[in-house]
This record gives C-alpha cells, sequence and structure tokens, in this order.
C-alpha cells in the first residue's frame, strides 16, 4: 500500500496553520457538498489562497455560485481545472467516477496528486483507469466537515509517497482531523466514521423524543441532548477519557443512570450497534463488487 505502512494512526488537528509540501494550486472536481465544504476549508483553514483553489461541477451556475461565494477560481471544465492545478480532489459521486477519469485521464502526469472521496472505490480503481505512475490517495471524510470538526480516514495508493500523503492530509486537516490507515480499513471506516453522524443524529433524535415524552418541551429537550452530545465527546477528546471512564464517573450504584444502563442493555443496543456497522461495512465493500461504485 505504498509508504503508508510506515505512518499509520498519524493525526492532525483542526485548525493549523500550513506550510503545503507541494505548494500549487488546489482542483475540486464536483462543487456538492462535500466539494464545496472542503474548498471553503481549505481557504478558511490557510491551506491554500482562494486564488489557488479551482473548483468544477456539471452545472455552471453551480460552480460560479460556489466560486464567488470563498472567491475561488471557476474553472472552464475538469480538464482545465487539472491542467492548472497539481493536487486534484475528486468530490463527485460514486457513479460519476468512470467518466471523470476518462475525461481528466490524459491531463494527469507524474506531478499530479489525484486525492479521492468517492465511498468504496479502491485505490487500485483509480492506477488502472489513468497514466501509470500516477499518485492516489483515498479519503473518507464525513458531514461535520461543515462545521470543521470532520473526521477523514486517507490511505495511499502504490504510487503515493510521504510527501503526497502529507499534502492529502493537510487538504483533509483543513476541514477537521485526518487520520492514515491502511487501505483494508477503508471500508470499516465509512460504516464508523462516514456513516457515523447519521447514527448520533438518530439517538439524539430518540433522546428529544424520550424528554417529550417526560414532559419536556421539544425546545427544551433538543438543548438539553444537543449540548449533552457535544459535552460528552469533548470529555473523551480533550479529556482524554475513554467512554467507558466517562459511562462509569457518571454511574452510582443502584442510581438513575445504572437503571436507564439496564434498560438499554436489555434493549439490545450494543447489538443493534454492531450488526449497523456491520450492516454498512459489508454494503460497502459491496459497492465496486456489484458495480455500483
Amino acid at each position: 500500500m505504498g509508504s503508508s505502512r510506515s505512518y499509520w494512526y498519524q493525526e492532525t488537528a483542526y485548525p493549523r496553520l500550513y506550510t503545503p509540501v507541494i505548494n500549487t494550486s488546489v482542483a475540486v472536481i464536483g462543487s456538492g457538498k462535500m466539494g464545496e465544504i472542503i474548498a471553503a476549508g481549505i481557504v478558511r483553514s490557510g491551506y491554500r489562497p482562494a486564488d489557488q483553489v479551482y473548483v468544477t461541477d456539471v452545472s455552471t451556475e453551480r460552480v460560479r455560485e460556489v466560486a464567488g461565494k470563498y472567491g475561488l477560481k471557476a474553472a472552464q471544465g475538469n480538464r482545465d481545472a487539472v491542467s492548472k492545478a497539481r493536487t486534484v480532489l475528486v468530490a463527485v459521486k460514486p457513479q460519476d467516477i468512470d467518466g471523470v477519469l476518462e475525461e481528466i485521464g490524459p491531463g494527469l502526469t507524474g506531478d499530479h496528486l489525484l486525492v479521492s472521496i468517492a465511498a468504496g472505490i479502491p485505490t487500485d480503481f483509480y492506477e488502472q483507469r489513468l497514466p501509470a505512475g500516477t499518485a492516489v490517495v483515498r479519503a473518507m471524510p464525513n458531514a461535520a466537515a461543515q462545521v470543521g470538526e470532520g473526521m477523514a480516514a486517507i490511505c495511499a495508493g502504490r504510487n503515493a509517497t510521504e510527501e503526497h500523503l502529507e499534502v492529502a492530509e493537510g487538504l483533509l486537516s483543513s476541514v477537521g482531523r485526518a487520520l492514515r490507515v491502511p487501505e483494508s480499513y477503508m471500508d470499516a471506516v465509512t460504516a464508523i466514521s462516514g456513516s457515523g453522524p447519521a447514527y448520533f443524529a438518530l439517538f439524539a433524535e430518540a433522546m428529544i423524543e424520550a424528554g417529550v415524552l417526560t414532559g419536556l418541551p421539544r425546545a427544551v429537550a433538543s438543548d438539553l441532548v444537543i449540548q449533552t452530545m457535544v459535552g460528552t465527546a469533548a470529555m473523551m477528546r480533550d479529556g482524554r477519557m475513554q467512554p467507558v471512564q466517562v459511562r462509569e464517573a457518571v454511574t452510582s450504584p443502584g442510581g438513575t443512570t445504572a437503571m436507564a444502563l439496564l434498560a438499554l442493555e436489555q434493549g439490545r443496543l450494543r447489538a443493534a450497534v454492531l450488526n449497523a456497522v456491520q450492516a454498512a461495512t459489508d454494503r460497502a465493500k459491496s459497492m465496486v463488487r456489484n458495480g455500483k461504485k
């Protein structure tokens, strides 16, 4: 898997000021939601100035909207963007990857780095369709990137060097944190952090509904639940507490929390979570195999 074997689990935190390893322009192919989020984060974090970020999209109107909103450069199509940048972020839907690669492939050289955030597509998929020697890094960001608190895992293709990994790491760290992992972990990463915000949102919905059921106004229940989730996450991240430590610190023998946790265990919460993550992992593995990318 390239040089990433020696650098698994290295992490960088947002925000940071960057001294880019390859100080050239970035092309963001696809100005959908995540493409816009990352393009904006690149500028906001200082990873690149706005005039070094080129954006494209199938919709000319969308390109103008995103470029105008953040002061970015509106490229005249994907080939134009690739000709003006050395780091190429592919942020299109998995089903559109083939067409994009066919279009930009002839313009890629040994000086380019391609970073893809398309779910379920391995690095060798790109390497088989692009010029020999093209450096590819696969990444899986998540929705929290839109508030600068994203979690992205990255892995290197065969031709990606340490320098390429540092560039991709900086790119994704502009919207949160970046973690290097082996490519064999990426389907599980998709199931855990890629889909993770939906799991937490569903649990928050259930907590809010429970608050309403017990007599709280919905707005009050919502404020209580959301801030409790934020604070608990901060205890584990900034306080360096493991989840079990937080649980034990809150749970008094025979108290309200102990009774609530018993009810959750009786409801097979752990089993439901395990099954959900396994189902998502299996789905990620099947996407390319079934031709749905």
